[in-house]
């Protein structure tokens, strides 16, 4: 049997992490109990920084089970880096790990048939949703567009899968070796290569507190899983330069024709459209070019991605990452 480390990223979560960590809990007894994982397997809590009372609570837990421990960020740096905080803090103590949103609208039985396929021999198992029956109209077509997009510029995902997923250790031992600052784990983590398989499970509805990715957030979040991963926006900007040119020459003909013929056109609207029209095109190309120099800019300064300020996987210990 392997021991599981089940590691949960949470920022601002003192309203649902109390029942999910209960949840957690009697998971974790169950899987010793049918003999699926190891005495000695946690759920390690990783606060990102909250503002509220979630670093007292994941505190209080570990001081009346000893299968629940913590991670403290110094602030919040990011979803992402706290999945990563977490499975760095854990890999020496676990042999399959798995990472799970703090909300639990992923489905906790999924772990089990996670497991299941974990002793089939494959090295990551993603959990996938089976449907989107809880989103909005607007974010299932997001959605859609996002999964569409990445498949056509060469990123390899797994359609309707996030970040509930069980690695192996030796499979985590490979991603931590990924150090860019700019972080897509549902990109990277399929680089690896080691055998995978999906599990489905329906999504529930966030049973207490506020989501912690509003519109603004995904859109960001996205627009970093398309820039991490491809130069396929410069190409498109290359492409819009092209056509842009194309239609001034194109203008240039025509207003060279209006004129051979007497029918000059008098007026500055047209002028003063292509002038924005072009101005335009140049500051998008700026920005996306900006975007990609942005992203080396941050990448070689080498800065931690997440600096822990307390571990009670190492009682009293202090860590920089």
């Amino acid at each position: 049997m392997e021991r599981l480390m089940i590691v949960v990223p949470a920022y601002n979560e003192e309203e649902a992490l109390p029942k999910s960590l209960d949840i957690l809990g009697e998971m974790i007894k169950r899987l010793v109990n049918q003999k699926l994982v190891a005495i000695g397997s946690k759920i390690v809590v990783v606060n990102d920084g909250s503002s509220d009372k979630t670093w007292e609570i994941i505190k209080k837990y570990h001081e009346s089970n000893s299968e629940i421990a913590g991670i403290n960020f110094s602030r919040n740096f990011g979803h992402q880096n706290a999945i990563i905080g977490g499975l760095s803090a854990a890999v020496d103590y676990g042999d399959i790990f798995i990472t799970i949103d703090a909300d639990l609208q992923d489905d906790v039985e999924a772990i089990v048939s996670m497991l299941e396929a974990r002793l089939k021999g494959f090295d990551i198992v993603y959990g996938a949703r089976n449907n989107r029956e809880t989103d909005t109209s607007f974010k299932k077509w997001t959605a859609s567009a996002f999964y569409n997009i990445m498949k056509k510029i060469g990123v390899e995902m797994v359609p309707q899968a996030a970040d509930y997923r069980l690695m192996s250790r030796r499979a985590v031992e490979y991603l931590l070796k990924y150090k860019e600052r700019n972080l897509f784990l549902r990109g990277i983590v399929p680089t690896i290569g080691f055998p995978s398989t999906i599990v489905y499970y329906a999504r529930k509805e966030r049973e207490a507190g506020t989501t912690k990715y509003p519109l603004r957030k995904m859109l960001s979040f996205a627009w970093d899983g398309i820039t991490s991963f491809s130069v396929v926006p410069m190409h498109f900007v290359l492409g819009m330069g092209i056509v842009t040119t194309l239609v001034s020459l194109f203008m240039l003909l025509y207003a060279a024709w209006q004129y051979f013929f007497g029918a000059t056109i008098q007026g500055w609207s047209s002028l003063m459209v292509s002038i924005w029209f072009l101005g335009g095109v140049q500051l998008i190309g700026l920005s996306v070019i900006g975007e990609y120099v942005g992203k080396v800019f941050n990448e070689v300064k080498g800065r931690p991605r997440y600096i822990i300020k307390d571990n009670l996987l190492i009682s009293g210990s202090n860590d920089n990452k």
